[in-house]
C-alpha cells in the first residue's frame, strides 16, 4: 500500500467507508489518520488504528430468515391495513428480494380473494415469496375465517399475524394445514410459514409454544385438520418469526424498542429449554424504522430482521392518494396523534394517526367521550348533537343510522339486532361508522373530507422526512417502496462500519460518517 492510496479528506474518506464491496482500513502515518480499501502491507510505514469487514446490505440481520422464507434480504415491508399495502407495492417490494405483506385487514371477502388470486398468479407460480396479513376479529371471526379460506384456497405460504391477544381455532388451522411429516433432522415440515406481530411478552409465548391441544384437538373433531397434522403439532412453535412491534402506527402500543425487544429474545431462550425447536423462532423489530441507524440500532439490539411500516405508506405504489402522501411527506416526529379505534371503539382501544393536516383525532376523541359519557344519541345535549351533525359527520344522525344499519343487516344481522335493543350499541355503530369511513376517505383522497382523513402513522415518517431532507427521496413522486428499502439497507450497511469503527475508538468527522442520498434534481446532497 502506498500513501496514495490512502485518503485522508472527508470526501475520500467517505468514499472508503462506502466501497461495501471492500474492506476498509483506519490507518495513522506521522500523526495523519486516513482511509484505504487496500490491505496495509507490514512495515510499509503505517500503523492499522482499526479494520472493518465488507458489509453487504443483503447479509444484514439472520441469514437463517432470508434462507426460510426464500428472500435475498432480511427486510419485511408490514401489511398496512386496508389494502394500503396493495398488490402492486406487494409484488414490487417481493420482486426486489424482500418479504412484503398485503394488506387484507379491513377488506371484503371479495376484494381479498381477488388481491390473493392475482398474487398467485403474479409471484406464487414464479416462486417468488410473499405473505397476507392476518388480524385478529375477536368482534367478527367469520372475517378472519375468510381470510384464512382465501389464503388456503390461493396457496398462500405465510401470514403476517397481527393485533392477536389470544389464538385463534383459525390461525391455528392455517399453521396446522401445512404440516407434513419430513425426512429430515426435526422430522416436520411447515408449509404454512407464520410471522407474528407482537408488543407484548404474554402474546409472545402464544406462538412461541406449539399449539394448545384443545384448539388442535378441536379441528380434528371438526375435521379441519388430519389428526397427524395435530400430533405434529405438538412438536413445533405456532410462529417461525416473532416481530416485536414498538412504536409504530395504527394499533400501538407505543412500547419502547430497546426495552421490548431483548425481553422477548429472552423469553425465546427461555421456552426453547422448555420446546427445543423454539430455538429456530427468529424475532425481529417493527416500529419507528424509518432511518438507517434505527435499522442498525434494531439489528444491536438482536433483531434477525426488520420491518416497515409508516414509511412505506408514503411509497409510490401504495394504494393511498397522491394528497395524503404529500401529507406525510410534510410530517415531522412530533405530528402524531392517538385517537379511538374503529373495530374496538367500546373499549376505547387508541391507534396512532397523523395529526398534522387533518381534524380526524380531535373529533374521533370527542366521539369517544360523548359516548363514554352517555347511553344514548338520545341522550346527546342539544348543542353536542347539532356539532356531531354539522362538523363531524356533516349528516343528520338518524340518516348515518339508517345507513349503518343497511350495512349491519348485510353483514353483521346480530349487531343489528343488537343495536335495536341496545341504544348504547347503536350510538357506537354510528360512531364507528364515521371511523371506518375517515380511513376510508384518506386512502380515496375524498374531496372535501380532508379535514377527517385517518391516516395512520408513526413517528418512523417524521423521522425518514428529516433524513432524506434535499434529497431526491425528499420528493413522494420519487418514493418507489424498493428505492426506500434501498436506501435504508444500504444507509445501514455503512452506518454499521460506523458504528464498528467507534465502538473501537475511532471518531469520524461529521463530513464523511453519514450515508448520502442521491441529490434531489439540480440541488445538491451533502
Amino acid at each position: 500500500m502506498t500513501d496514495a492510496q490512502v485518503r485522508y479528506d472527508a470526501d475520500g474518506v467517505h468514499a472508503v467507508l462506502a466501497d461495501l464491496d471492500r474492506p476498509c482500513y483506519i490507518v495513522g502515518d506521522g500523526g495523519r489518520v486516513g482511509a484505504t480499501n487496500v490491505p496495509p502491507v507490514p512495515g510499509g510505514g503505517f500503523t492499522v488504528l482499526a479494520a472493518v469487514a465488507p458489509q453487504h446490505p443483503d447479509r444484514l440481520g439472520s441469514a437463517g430468515f432470508r434462507r426460510h422464507h426464500g428472500v435475498r434480504y432480511a427486510y419485511m415491508t408490514g401489511a398496512m391495513a386496508g389494502g394500503i399495502a396493495c398488490e402492486e407495492l406487494v409484488i414490487a417490494a417481493a420482486r426486489a428480494g424482500h418479504l412484503a405483506s398485503f394488506g387484507a385487514a379491513g377488506l371484503p371477502e371479495a376484494r381479498i380473494d381477488t388481491a390473493l388470486e392475482r398474487l398467485e398468479n403474479t409471484l406464487g407460480t414464479a416462486g417468488v415469496p410473499y405473505a397476507c396479513n392476518l388480524i385478529h376479529s375477536p368482534m367478527a371471526p367469520a372475517q378472519e375465517r375468510a381470510c384464512v379460506d382465501a389464503c388456503l384456497r390461493h396457496r398462500v405460504r405465510c401470514v403476517e399475524a397481527s393485533a392477536f391477544v389470544q389464538l385463534t381455532p383459525d390461525l391455528v388451522r392455517y399453521r396446522l394445514a401445512g404440516l407434513h411429516r419430513d425426512p429430515g433432522p426435526s422430522g416436520v415440515r411447515a408449509e404454512h410459514r407464520v410471522v407474528a406481530k407482537v408488543s407484548r411478552p404474554e402474546t409472545a409465548e402464544l406462538f412461541l409454544r406449539p399449539a394448545p391441544g384443545e384448539l388442535t384437538a378441536a379441528l380434528v373433531a371438526d375435521g379441519r385438520v388430519t389428526a397427524e397434522q395435530a400430533e405434529l403439532a405438538r412438536t413445533v412453535p405456532l410462529a417461525d418469526d416473532i416481530t416485536v412491534e414498538a412504536d409504530s402506527g395504527g394499533h400501538t402500543d407505543r412500547r419502547p424498542l430497546a426495552v421490548l425487544l431483548p425481553a422477548v429474545v429472552r423469553l425465546r431462550d427461555r421456552v426453547a429449554r422448555e420446546h427445543p425447536a423454539t430455538a429456530r423462532v427468529r424475532v425481529g423489530a417493527a416500529g419507528g424504522i424509518g432511518t438507517p441507524e434505527a435499522v442498525v440500532a434494531a439489528l444491536a439490539l438482536g433483531a434477525a430482521y426488520v420491518v416497515t411500516g409508516s414509511v412505506n405508506q408514503a411509497a409510490t405504489e401504495a394504494a393511498t392518494s397522491p394528497a395524503v402522501k404529500r401529507l406525510l411527506a410534510g410530517a415531522g416526529l412530533a405530528d402524531c396523534a392517538m385517537a379511538p379505534a374503529a373495530d374496538l371503539f367500546e373499549q376505547g382501544v387508541t391507534v396512532q394517526v397523523l395529526a398534522r393536516g387533518t381534524m380526524f383525532p380531535g373529533h374521533a376523541g370527542r366521539l369517544y367521550r360523548l359516548y363514554r359519557d352517555h347511553d344514548s344519541l338520545a341522550a346527546l345535549p342539544p348543542m353536542e348533537r347539532r356539532y356531531l351533525e354539522q362538523r363531524v359527520l356533516r349528516r343528520p344522525l338518524d340518516d348515518v343510522w339508517r345507513d349503518t344499519a343497511d350495512y349491519l343487516a348485510t353483514h353483521h344481522p346480530e349487531w343489528r339486532e343488537r343495536a335495536e335493543r341496545d341504544p348504547k350499541f347503536r350510538m357506537a355503530m354510528v360512531f364507528r361508522w364515521y371511523l371506518a369511513m375517515a380511513s376510508r376517505w384518506a386512502v380515496t383522497g375524498e374531496a372535501g373530507r380532508e379535514g377527517d382523513w385517518q391516516i395512520w402513522c408513526g413517528p418512523a415518517m417524521g423521522a425518514f422526512n428529516a433524513w432524506t431532507a434535499g434529497s431526491a427521496l425528499a420528493d413522494p413522486a420519487r418514493r418507489q417502496v424498493t428505492a426506500i428499502a434501498h436506501h435504508l439497507l444500504h444507509g445501514a450497511a455503512f452506518h454499521a462500519r460506523v458504528t464498528q469503527l467507534r465502538l473501537a475508538g475511532v471518531r469520524l468527522p461529521a463530513a464523511c460518517a453519514e450515508y448520502r442520498l442521491p441529490a434531489a434534481p439540480g440541488g445538491v446532497r451533502g
